[in-house]
């Protein structure tokens, strides 16, 4: 059974469809990298995963869950599904260390040891230890990014969604959160994330979805689709972004 599977989803907002007809499945393990152009539905469609939007039509299955059910289970869907966006959302009154804890303490109802375990071993993983005891505003963007990947990762998910998470960030910056997200793939996670990191998504990536006007457009191995695409939107798309 695949892991995530999208059936003939339509999602709109008012009298503008943003996804039309999509379909796609995730096996367990599968690294996805969707790419596109800005309004393409790539964020709406991991949005929409996560049951953050709902759809019109059509059925999403996350790790057995029903998301596109009434009675949906959304706080069980949250625990197995993490996400991590453009802004970090990191709460600025608490530390690091806190940040990562909150959601441990709150949803898991772990005791404050275990949580500060959990948190103290994902804020190492992303490379933050001497970090624990700072407040975001006294971190690098980077840095933040980072956290708010620890944290996801902190409720042990078993998938994990990625929406542009590098694209606020200083050029500069951006290899040090790409890295992170190498070392979770690299441990078998499974991951879909929307980027314009073209070399990330070959030389990490599984497959590479890229969407157009709302629709999947192609659908392939990452290194073959990007290197050789079948399609006149996707060459566009390349030239653009690699230029």
């Amino acid at each position: 059974m695949p892991l995530v599977e999208i059936s003939e989803i339509h999602k709109r907002f008012g009298t503008v469809e943003v996804l039309k007809d999509v379909s796609l499945s995730l096996d367990k393990g599968e690294i996805v990298a969707v790419i596109g152009r800005s309004g393409s539905g790539k964020s709406t469609m991991l949005r929409c995963i996560n049951a953050l939007e709902r759809v019109q039509a059509g059925r999403i299955v996350v790790d057995g869950i029903d998301v596109t059910a009434p009675d949906a289970d959304l706080n069980r869907l949250r625990q197995r599904v993490g996400m991590v966006f453009q802004s970090y959302n990191l709460f600025p009154h608490l530390t690091v260390e806190r940040n990562v804890m909150l959601a441990l303490r709150l949803v898991r109802k772990l005791g404050e040891d275990a949580a500060r375990d959990i948190a103290r071993q994902m804020v190492a993983k992303v490379g933050l230890a001497e970090k624990l005891a700072a407040y975001p505003d006294e971190l690098s963007g980077g840095q933040q990014q980072r956290v708010a990947i620890a944290r996801s990762l902190a409720m042990q998910p078993t998938l994990m969604l990625f929406d542009e998470i590098t694209s606020a960030l200083d050029p500069e910056l951006v290899g040090e959160v790409l890295r992170v997200l190498e070392s979770v793939a690299q441990e078998g996670m499974t991951m879909m994330l929307v980027t314009h990191e073209m070399n990330f998504a070959k030389n990490v990536a599984d497959r590479v979805i890229f969407m157009h006007e709302g629709r999947i457009h192609e659908d392939g191995p990452a290194r073959e689709t990007l290197l050789e695409p079948r399609t006149a939107e996707l060459r566009s798309f390349l030239s653009a972004v690699l230029h």
